[in-house]
């Protein structure tokens, strides 16, 4: 059992490997080299529970060199001291210290074991055995290499067997694996229960959050006829900057001028785009042009928004629990936000009824406020709005609705995740008002197709529309100077020249 255990593929043999650790015998000269504490150990470290049937501190003592049980040497109650203040200990160390330690144990075991059995001369490499009991006992398994490659964007896994990535904005297949679904339902656990959060046959689907603050998503049988589905969408660990949308090309350093001049004069801007064109990472980057002395308080799912200012209040909804009770939805969190002084409110994504509620507060005082919501097009994030509003069950009619968002929004931002993977603002966009029963809008900057390459990569490029917006008024009187070849066209600028 345990050279087969040794020889199995590096994602498949963490858990084997933990198991094979508590029931191989040592050698009779070593005594007892996996001990009943080091057992406890692991299992506090992991979060794995004791076997069934038997309390935690009630379990057996291992068999002795020759199989037979007996009482476990030392004074009787060692074992739960030394399990106590094995606990106590953990609780004192960062997790870095706590990796260490355990990776140190895991040496140990698998040194013990390896040396015992004759396994040192396999082709699977110690280092690599190592790093995945870890990666089992600290991290999240199979995925968690993924986790930790900086290029990898999306981390999909369809099933035990199949785990996608995005590497570069394409979809590519990964060559980890889980052992079976059982596998996966023991990961999605560990990510959700810190959280309070559950998932389970009544209720098998859930969204979560990692410690990094990267989005997860699972959903499980009889729903995912698949096995279970886990989508963790990645937050980089080094929050990015407007330089870097600058460089990566998804605006230019005119728009983002005229964008951080927006946010400073209190616009409301509703960030639109559809799924995992980059809305929140462009909203993380509006906030970052709030002034350090604001109050803002952010509301969300999930909270994923990582905001550098020092007085931020996040707030994030609360599912119902077993008895579908408790539950606390984002209008809700809105409602009361106001309440709190907000000076600025940031909401992650409005899908329903909220909508209404961010619609209201923008129109009572609480300028500067930002938002997101799911849209192909400005014109059409103005219908969904619309719709929304009709969500949140009062009956108002259509033209009142439109004079609300005309009201309340101020500016559109339109971010599309292109065919080669790029992901660009394609539309800025100012809402000038109402006529008749239509809200007009007029686009400031756009994006300008013009081909595709022989590597299928889009080209084009973000250009002024040479329109000024109607709030120029608004950048005069906070002192805010935008120089006039920012709203112009090429072609308009070599002209003035």
């Amino acid at each position: 059992m345990v050279a087969s255990a040794w020889r199995t593929p590096p994602p498949q043999c963490a858990l084997a490997l933990l198991e094979v650790a508590q029931r191989v015998p040592a050698r009779p000269a070593e005594g007892y080299p996996i001990r009943r504490q080091e057992r406890g150990f692991f299992r506090r470290v992991a979060g794995r529970p004791a076997p069934f049937g038997q309390a935690q501190d009630d379990r057996q003592p291992d068999a002795g060199p020759h199989g037979v049980r007996g009482r476990a040497r030392g004074r009787p109650g060692q074992g739960r001291q030394d399990d106590a203040r094995d606990t106590e200990a953990l609780k004192n160390v960062d997790e870095k210290e706590k990796e260490k330690l355990v990776r140190q144990k895991i040496e140990e075991l698998i040194g013990s074991i390896g040396a015992d059995r004759d396994l040192a001369r396999t082709s699977l490499g110690l280092k690599n055995l190592v790093q995945d009991v870890v990666d089992e006992v600290m991290g999240l398994g199979p995925i968690e290499m993924l986790l930790r490659d900086d290029e990898i964007s999306e981390v999909m896994v369809n099933g035990p067997k199949k785990i996608y990535v995005e590497r570069h904005g394409k979809l590519v297949l990964s060559e980890r694996r889980f052992r079976d679904d059982g596998h996966v339902m023991h990961i999605i656990h560990k990510i959700v229960a810190p959280l309070g959060r559950h998932i389970d046959e009544s209720s098998p689907m859930v969204d979560a959050r990692l410690k990094d603050g990267s989005r997860v998503n699972a959903i499980i049988p009889p729903l995912a006829l698949c096995g279970p589905v886990l989508t963790i969408r990645k937050f980089k660990k080094d929050q990015l900057t407007p330089k870097d949308l600058i460089k990566y090309g998804t605006l230019t350093e005119e728009m983002c001028d005229f964008l951080a001049a927006c946010v400073r004069v209190r616009l409301n801007v509703l960030v639109s785009g559809g799924t995992g064109s980059g809305k929140t990472t462009t909203l993380n980057i509006l906030s970052s042009f709030i002034p350090p002395d604001e109050r803002i308080i952010t509301v969300e799912d999930a909270a994923e928004l990582q905001l550098r200012q020092e007085h931020v209040v996040s707030m994030e909804t609360r599912p119902p629990n077993i008895e579908g009770k408790g539950e606390i939805s984002i209008r809700d969190l809105v409602r009361n936000c106001l309440r709190m002084r907000p000076e600025r409110i940031i909401v992650g994504e409005i899908r329903g009824g909220e909508a209404l509620d961010m619609l209201q507060a923008m129109n009572t005082g609480h300028d500067g406020s930002l938002t997101t919501g799911h849209a192909n097009s400005p014109r059409d994030m103005i219908a969904r709005l619309e719709t929304m509003v009709m969500m949140a069950g009062m009956d108002l009619p259509s033209k009142a609705i439109r004079e609300q968002i005309a009201s309340a929004i101020d500016l559109i931002v339109q971010q599309n995740r292109l065919r080669d993977g790029s992901r660009k603002i394609t539309h800025i966009t100012e809402v000038a008002g109402i006529e008749g029963d239509l809200v007009v809008l007029q686009d400031i900057f756009r994006f300008e197709q013009t081909g595709v390459d022989e590597r299928g990569k889009i080209l084009g490029r973000l250009k002024p529309t040479g329109i000024r917006p109607k709030f120029m008024h608004k950048f005069q009187e906070e002192g805010i100077v935008l120089p006039a070849r920012i709203f112009m066209s090429k072609d308009e600028e070599s002209a003035a020249w």
